[in-house]
């Protein structure tokens, strides 16, 4: 083990809330479909859930932007989707066209979902995990792992959607109608979820991100209930479980609800996304907890001085 290693790592110590001058920098899709040499790799599974269940392709897709990059984190390569396809949901992603999961419509649907396969089912990215670990040993910028789990909500939204939605109208019907019955979806998730984020730490992850993508469709009192109350439950428990893993939280669009999102759940930092200024963010959520965000994906794309500017 070389002696950089032994150093506190730079995103590790920024979210125990020691600035860092410059600050660390990771970007949440660092790897995947901009790189070239990642297109070549995803050439090699012959669909994309057995690209994330190959241990040498994640391995190989995780550690392809820090051969590129001096970033300070590694994130694993997956997705938040092996959580139903462990669950037993039939999932598929589709060439140009996203995700398809065989939608579900009923509670009675809900026996056919078992927790009991999780870490068999998921074993392989366990698996890569492990030699993650010991590859980003070598990197001399002393790189921290990161690992992550869909938040229930938004995991639900694909479960019973049966992919992508323009407004989450089954969604958001059946909490609204009947929040007993979806509470049971939600409760089975934020377990499936517990139990994932518990195998990837205990694998070697060493940060953990819980991606909300879509909590901000979601009016203030069901984001209480759905956003704020599943993540707080997952939070207290890899406090309690690991509380020297610090907790990143990523409610994208919650605009204001940013704030009660902090307070209420716990997390140790907060990924904004690119419609909050920074301005209100200095003065809302810094004296609250870490920031990472906000800068617009297509300014990283376009490049030059309008990136630049951004930055």
């Amino acid at each position: 083990m070389t002696s950089s290693y032994l150093v506190e790592k730079k995103l590790i110590s920024v979210l125990k809330g020691n600035p860092q001058n410059p600050p660390p920098i990771w970007l949440m899709r660092q790897a995947g479909r901009h790189l070239q040499e990642y297109k070549l790799l995803r050439s090699k599974a012959k669909s994309f859930l057995d690209f994330c269940y190959s241990p040498d392709l994640c391995i190989e897709a995780t550690l392809q932007p820090l051969k590129r990059y001096q970033l300070d984190a590694a994130i694993l390569f997956s997705d938040i989707l092996v959580i139903p396809d462990a669950l037993g949901q039939q999932v598929k992603f589709i060439p140009e066209k996203g995700p398809a999961l065989e939608a579900l419509e009923s509670v009675a649907q809900f026996k056919s979902l078992s927790c009991d396969n999780i870490f068999n089912h998921l074993s392989p990215i366990y698996e890569a995990i492990k030699e993650i670990k010991l590859n980003l040993k070598k990197n001399t910028n002393n790189p921290a792992l990161i690992g992550f789990a869909g938040s229930p909500w938004t995991v639900a939204t694909y479960m019973i959607e049966g992919g992508g939605s323009k407004d989450f109208y089954k969604v958001k019907k059946w909490a609204y109608q009947d929040p007993k019955s979806f509470q049971k979806l939600i409760d089975i998730l934020i377990y499936a979820s517990t139990e994932h984020l518990h195998h990837q730490i205990e694998s070697g992850v060493e940060i953990i991100q819980l991606f909300d993508s879509w909590a901000g469709v979601l009016p203030p009192v069901q984001f209480d209930k759905w956003v704020v109350e599943p993540t707080k439950k997952i939070v207290n428990d890899i406090n309690l479980n690991y509380p020297h893993v610090p907790v990143i939280g990523f409610p994208r669009g919650s605009g204001l609800l940013y704030k009660r999102f902090i307070n209420q759940t716990g997390v140790d930092a907060i990924s904004i996304d690119a419609s909050i200024p920074l301005t209100w963010a200095v003065e809302n959520l810094q004296k609250e907890c870490t920031i990472q965000g906000n800068l617009d994906n297509l300014s990283l794309l376009i490049g030059g001085t309008m990136m630049e500017a951004e930055i």
